[in-house]
């Protein structure tokens, strides 16, 4: 299977890459849309501020080509902020608008929860708690745990498109979300342990069943 990371420009994309050669995956690193076009599935990274990445993607005339791919229904898997890419906008730095696959915006966590601080950004692990199962997530495992790093989450989002959350002190956070063939996750599955790995192959496994 042969999987497109697009290379925008702001993406830790070694870790991912990786994870999937682990996994069996050709793996092509591109921003060139005729090389992406040749993929069986495409991965959108990022790290770094929301309106960065937007700007990045309309430089390099990405963001009309992910429009294309979510017209297409080809398979795209957001990671971190390559997933708050998907909502409809951000209040990030400034308000801006996203990609909008998912309903929802991208709000900052307070700090602060009926008087008690509590930190931000959310990093670290935390359990991970299944809302509605996708047809590419089939079986169990143990581990529970995902790895989180973020100061921003996706709210007022539809339900229907919730897969698994995490709760951050009362707030429940988006950990996956997925809608036909796009699919989010706010965690970083290739740095999140057995739970990580299961749920990069399970949508892998889910890609080459299309």
């Amino acid at each position: 299977m042969k999987i497109g990371v697009i290379d925008y420009g702001m993406g830790n994309l070694f870790s991912v890459e990786q994870a999937l050669k682990r996994l069996g995956c050709e793996v092509v690193v591109t921003a060139d849309e005729t090389v992406l076009n040749a993929t069986d599935a495409l991965l959108l990274p990022g790290v770094g501020a929301f309106p960065d990445a937007m700007k990045r993607l309309a430089e390099t005339n990405l963001d009309g080509y992910l429009q294309k791919v979510k017209s297409e229904n080809r398979p795209l898997l957001g990671i971190c902020l390559g997933m708050q890419l998907l909502f409809e906008h951000s209040e990030e730095v400034s308000p801006t608008k996203g990609l909008g696959f998912f309903k929802g915006q991208i709000k900052r966590f307070s700090g602060d929860n009926d008087g008690h601080a509590y930190r931000v950004p959310h990093m670290g692990w935390n359990e991970l708690v299944m809302a509605n199962r996708p047809s590419w997530l089939e079986g169990e495992v143990s581990a529970k745990h995902v790895y989180f790093v973020h100061s921003f989450y996706a709210a007022d989002i539809d339900d229907k498109e919730l897969v698994a959350y995490a709760d951050y002190h009362g707030i429940r956070v988006p950990g996956i979300v997925a809608n036909g063939s796009v699919t989010g996750m706010q965690f970083h599955p290739e740095k999140s342990g057995e739970l990580g790995v299961y749920l990069l192959e399970q949508w892998l496994k889910g890609v080459a069943s299309c």
